[in-house]
C-alpha cells in the first residue's frame, strides 16, 4: 500500500511539475512575442469589432502595407491605436477627393476592406510623403477613425508600433495572411 502512495504522489508531483513548467512557457511567450489586445471603438470595422480580442506579434518589427498594428505612439487621444499600415518610409500618399479613392506612389489601391467610402472634407492636405521611420496609418472605418490623417496622430513612427495583430480570438486562420488575401485576390 505505501508503494501505491508513493506512486500515486510522484504522478501528482510529476503532474503538477509540467503544469507549473507550462504556465511559466506561456507567461514567457507572452510577455517577450506575444500580447494579448482588446479592440476599444469602431474604428476598423468591419474588419475588427468593438471588444474583439486579438493576438499580437510582437516579435516582428517589419511593417508593410496592408498590416494591421497596434501603435502606442503618444496621442492627444492617449489612447492605443490600432490601426492599418497604408504606406511606408518614402511613399506618397495621395487623396483623391474626386474619386473618392487613396493612390499611393499614384496608384490606386484596392480596399476591400472599408467599412464604406471616404467622406472628404476642406480640413484634410491631400497628398503626404511619409518621412524615413514612420508610417502613415488609417482605419478601416475611414469616417470614424482617427488616424494619420489626423494632426493628433499623424504620422507613426516604427518605434511605437507594438506588432501586428497576428489573430482575433474566434477566427480560425492567422489574421494578416487572410487580409494579404483579400487584398491581391
Amino acid at each position: 500500500m505505501t508503494m501505491n502512495k508513493n506512486k500515486l504522489l510522484d504522478n501528482v508531483y510529476e503532474f503538477a511539475s509540467i503544469l507549473v513548467m507550462s504556465l511559466i512557457a506561456i507567461c514567457i511567450i507572452f510577455t517577450f512575442f506575444f500580447k494579448i489586445s482588446t479592440v476599444v471603438g469602431e474604428s476598423m470595422e468591419n474588419t475588427l469589432q468593438n471588444g474583439d480580442t486579438v493576438i499580437i506579434n510582437t516579435i516582428e518589427n517589419d511593417v508593410e502595407y496592408g498590416d494591421v498594428v497596434v501603435i502606442s505612439q503618444p496621442n492627444l487621444y492617449s489612447k492605443v491605436l490600432i490601426k492599418r499600415v497604408i504606406a511606408v518610409e518614402g511613399q506618397t500618399i495621395k487623396f483623391d477627393a474626386d474619386l473618392g479613392k487613396v493612390l499611393i506612389d499614384d496608384k490606386e489601391i484596392d480596399e476591400p476592406y472599408i467599412k464604406e467610402a471616404m467622406r472628404f472634407t476642406y480640413a484634410m492636405q491631400y497628398t503626404y510623403t511619409v518621412p524615413e521611420g514612420k508610417v502613415f496609418v488609417l482605419g478601416d472605418n475611414r469616417n470614424e477613425s482617427a488616424d494619420s490623417r489626423d494632426p493628433n496622430v499623424g504620422f507613426v513612427d516604427e518605434r511605437y508600433v507594438l506588432g501586428k495583430v497576428l489573430y482575433r480570438v474566434g477566427d480560425t486562420k492567422i489574421f494578416n495572411s487572410d487580409l494579404k488575401e483579400l487584398e491581391n485576390g
